[in-house]
């Protein structure tokens, strides 16, 4: 889908777009910018989808409870 941008710096969301996103005359919408150089817009308010990083899997997980000296000595090698 193409669309014109005006003088104004406006453009007209196509119908398929404003459909799926169920926006009417008035709604408000945020504009960014992803990692990749995409805009993307969506409804105001709505939570933006945020990918996890590697290591967002992972915290807060643990349930043994190490002692620093511990871990060390197991990580170095250590008896």
């Amino acid at each position: 889908m193409t669309t014109t941008l005006t003088s104004k710096g406006q453009v007209t969301i196509p119908k398929r777009i404003r459909d799926a996103m169920n926006l009417a005359p008035g709604s408000s919408v945020d504009f960014a910018v992803n990692p990749e150089g995409d805009v993307v817009i969506r409804k105001a308010g709505a939570r933006p989808s945020r990918k996890r990083d590697r290591f967002e899997a992972a915290r807060g997980k643990a349930d043994v409870k190490w002692r620093t000296d511990e871990l060390m000595g197991l990580l170095r090698g250590e008896d």
